[in-house]
């Protein structure tokens, strides 16, 4: 039976908040990117804790990856999900438009709610630096553009995704937390808030 954890709004708050001063000091980002979904929530709460006094907010730009599948189970009230095998994208920046542009010369945080088998990050990092480049090369600069990545929970196992070598040597890769291989369970996943805190609250955090 896969392992359940409980993750509150609380907890994620609070991970995101003791990550935002090294994020901030070493990543200095100019923009963010959110995994969707999972990566939709702590992105923004992450931009107020990065937010400098007379500086603007940091932008948020999003793209939606699918690596995950549903898992037959003998409780059709409790669902399972594994990784699947492939990442399929449900929404990408528009490159028709200013926003790859924009995108150029800046130091770009891509923000997901778990490091699991690391294949969706390897997806999002090496398609952006892809785009990217592209839209580099057409404006005729060379200006550098520099990926971070910054996630609330790593799990600890073997990875079938890779990231960039320069990336986890200059250590622009950040977990809040690195826990076990277990099945966690985020609050903005549950259709009973109150019910997911009290399964939270019964177990030891995360």
């Amino acid at each position: 039976m896969v392992e359940k954890v409980y993750v509150t709004y609380n907890e994620v708050h609070k991970l995101c908040q003791a990550s935002a001063d090294r994020i901030l000091n070493d990543f200095k980002p100019n923009l963010m990117i959110a995994i969707g979904g999972g990566g939709y929530v702590p992105a923004r709460i992450l931009r107020s804790f990065l937010k400098r006094p007379t500086a603007p907010n940091i932008p948020i730009q999003a793209i939606g990856l699918s690596l995950y599948e549903q898992l037959p189970s003998s409780n059709p009230s409790n669902p399972v999900e594994a990784p699947g095998t492939k990442v399929t994208r449900t929404q990408w920046l528009d490159l028709s438009s200013l926003e790859m542009a924009n995108l150029v010369g800046k130091n770009i945080l891509i923000v997901d709610e778990v490091d699991d088998t690391r294949t969706t990050l390897e997806y999002a990092v090496k398609e952006l630096q892809k785009d990217v480049q592209t839209a580099a090369d057409k404006l005729g600069t060379h200006e550098k553009t520099q990926f971070s990545i910054f996630v609330l929970h790593n799990k600890d196992k073997t990875k079938k995704g890779h990231l960039p070598k320069d990336m986890m040597d200059d250590e622009r890769y950040l977990a809040a937390r690195t826990v076990s291989d277990v099945w966690i369970c985020y609050p903005w996943e549950a259709t009973d808030i109150d019910e997911h805190d009290r399964l939270a609250a019964s177990q030891a955090k995360y």
